[in-house]
């Protein structure tokens, strides 16, 4: 090969990259914005992949709150078709005692009214939980809790005694006798029921005014809490309507006095009432092999007794005590009239 041929070829090769541009060297917002590009690059693949894990995690939760519900639903179901056998079982055991014993079958009304105006166990618990009330008594079966919820349910008037009573006005609360009546008696009931719920709130208020933190002030407030929980009962009675004969005369006359200022009258009745002609084992009742005289009357019962009852007792001690407050609240214009 020549000198020229050589020198045509250096030549050529020399000429053929001028072509193309160097990238040996490059500008710093080459560099930036090659960078920049990388970066957003690494971003969208992150998110996509960020975007893919969050979409499997939430199929995954759908999945598992469908099955679930259906666990839940299952379970829900079995139970009712578990409660349905019990109740249709222990409906039929009890078919078979009356039936053995000889007595009347039972009336379906009951159990048709409770079909009708049912509630399920989940949600039942609920709203006696919601009421602040158990959610499950011991032993008690769904029908019973359905009868518990509707009477929790019952309207109650606000005062220091809630009652399902309607409560009169103070210029109806004036008492009599007992009525013979049904209605009457109904009547007579919220007019006594009126009267110690309009003492109670009165004592209340009285005590608030006060607002001392003496021992006196202290002991008056717990007697009249006190007096409250033990009149609970009565009121109680009141609403059923069976409050006993022997107590109600009683009670209709203390009130009568108490309504016309007569203090040591209606003290005079509380006391026979509470103590009435009953035999009290006073002083020796035996000495040696000899029997005091007319000890056998001792043990006799006798309706002056009412103090054996405990709950009787209480709302005994709680009028009585009412009593007090109502001669200091509404003082007698007869200074004798007044209990010492």
């Amino acid at each position: 090969m020549d000198f020229a041929s050589l020198m045509s070829k250096e030549i050529s090769k020399s000429k053929a990259p001028a072509n193309e541009p160097s990238k040996k060297y490059m500008k710093r917002s080459e560099v930036e914005a090659d960078r920049q590009a990388r970066y957003l690059a690494e971003q969208r693949a992150i998110e996509v992949e960020k975007e893919a894990k969050i979409a499997q995690k939430r199929k995954r939760e759908d999945e598992e709150a469908d099955a679930n519900r259906a666990r839940e639903e299952k379970r829900r179901r079995l139970a009712e078709e578990s409660r349905k056998r019990r109740e249709e079982q222990d409906a039929e055991e009890e078919r078979a005692r009356r039936k053995r014993l000889g007595l009347p079958e039972l009336v379906k009304e009951e159990i048709v009214d409770v079909e009708e105006n049912d509630i399920q166990d989940e949600d039942l618990v609920a709203k006696l939980r919601e009421m602040g009330e158990p959610a499950v008594l011991f032993g008690e079966s769904h029908k019973q809790r359905l009868r518990r919820f509707k009477k929790l349910g019952t309207v109650m008037t606000k005062g220091p005694i809630p009652t399902s009573l309607e409560l009169v006005e103070e210029r109806d609360m004036k008492v009599e006798t007992v009525p013979k009546d049904e209605d009457g008696r109904k009547f007579l009931f919220r007019q006594l029921a009126s009267y110690f719920t309009m003492v109670l709130k009165e004592w209340e208020e009285a005590l608030q005014k006060e607002k001392r933190d003496t021992f006196a002030s202290k002991a008056a407030f717990n007697a009249m809490v006190q007096s409250k929980e033990d009149l609970t009962p009565l009121f109680r009675k009141f609403e059923k309507g069976d409050l006993d004969e022997g107590v109600l005369e009683p009670v209709v006359e203390i009130v009568k006095a108490a309504q016309e200022k007569r203090y040591v009258d209606a003290n005079d009745g509380y006391l026979r009432l509470s103590i009435g002609k009953a035999a009290w084992p006073i002083g020796v009742t035996m000495v040696g092999i000899h029997e005091r005289s007319a000890r056998e009357k001792l043990h006799e019962t006798d309706k002056g007794h009412v103090m054996g009852d405990e709950v009787t007792r209480k709302f005994l001690q709680s009028i009585k005590r009412c009593l007090t407050f109502a001669q200091i609240r509404w003082p007698p214009e007869d200074i004798q009239q007044l209990m010492g």
